[in-house]
């Protein structure tokens, strides 16, 4: 399973989050045909250009909690002091795609920022 997570500023345009996954799934060297899902905190299900993104790239979208974020947040490989300080993780990208991914994910693409979206991909041997 190839999750994506994404953060992204507040009415992130869809194709910046678009731009970011896709980027990051040529800097992994992945498909993206091979995508499972898009991970984002369920604090962002309102953004519209998630949804777009995912529809577009004809996967799911998978809110997580704010607790699981966090709790995925100690396996993160980058560090923003901005973010860990307003959300209380130090990637949201990496934590959200971690999370989502399942407790055996493994990050294969950290924290990519492009625009107004940042991009990281979790991998795991779970069914999505």
């Amino acid at each position: 399973m190839i999750v994506a997570g994404v953060g992204c500023r507040r009415g992130a345009p869809a194709p910046d989050i678009e731009t970011a996954i896709r980027a990051a799934l040529a800097r992994a060297g992945i498909a993206a045909d091979a995508l499972d899902a898009i991970a984002t905190p369920q604090a962002k299900r309102s953004e519209a250009g998630i949804m777009t993104a995912a529809e577009k790239l004809g996967v799911r979208v998978v809110l997580v909690p704010e607790v699981e974020l966090k709790a995925a947040g100690a396996r993160t490989a980058t560090r923003s002091e901005r973010v860990l300080a307003l959300i209380g993780v130090p990637s949201v990208a990496e934590a959200a795609a971690l999370a989502a991914a399942g407790p055996s994910a493994r990050l294969v693409s950290p924290r990519l920022v492009i625009g107004a979206a940042t991009c990281a991909l979790a991998a795991s041997e779970a069914a999505p």
